[in-house]
């Protein structure tokens, strides 16, 4: 029987140039899952480590950038993994990032682009990564009243 697992975030992480702009990744071919594949931000949340904590660090670790902004969503994907036959539910973030921010690429991905959110969906290939995308312009970036509510406060988090 498949086991239902919380192990994974996911992070969409965007810039206003100064019209919202998202950041998608490709994976590097010597990666052993989906090499090649553009993506969102996804990482595993590590022992002890809350899930809002995981998307920072992943941020940190496969851009290189702090967000200046981190906002829970009202979304989380959920997917089967057959190599372990578990389910998958991880919760999605939304994190703004400064727009002069450089972008320094982990080895996990071997390239990177900022795309207006219908660019995103021609390269995005998981619908609920597309999902994301435009959950995160439709409840963040397009400052829907539930925004406030959704923002975590990154000042009072442990560093």
């Amino acid at each position: 029987m498949p086991e239902i697992i919380f192990k994974i975030v996911e992070v969409a992480v965007f810039r206003m140039n100064p019209d919202p702009e998202f950041l998608v990744l490709q994976r590097s071919e010597s990666e052993d899952i989906y090499p090649g594949l553009w993506q969102i931000i996804s990482g595993t949340i590590e022992t002890g480590e809350k899930a809002y904590e995981a998307a920072i660090r992943e941020i940190r670790e496969e851009t290189g950038c702090t967000p200046i902004n981190l906002y829970n969503t009202p979304l989380t994907n959920t997917f089967y993994f057959h190599s372990d036959d578990s389910v998958n539910v991880s919760p999605v973030f939304a994190a703004e990032v400064n727009p002069r921010d450089e972008i320094i690429l982990s080895d996990e991905h071997k390239d990177f682009k900022w795309l207006r959110v219908e660019e995103a969906m021609t390269l995005l290939v998981w619908p609920g990564q597309k999902n994301a995308v435009r959950t995160v312009s439709d409840f963040v970036i397009m400052d829907n009243p539930s925004r406030e509510f959704m923002k975590i406060d990154l000042d009072h988090l442990p560093r």
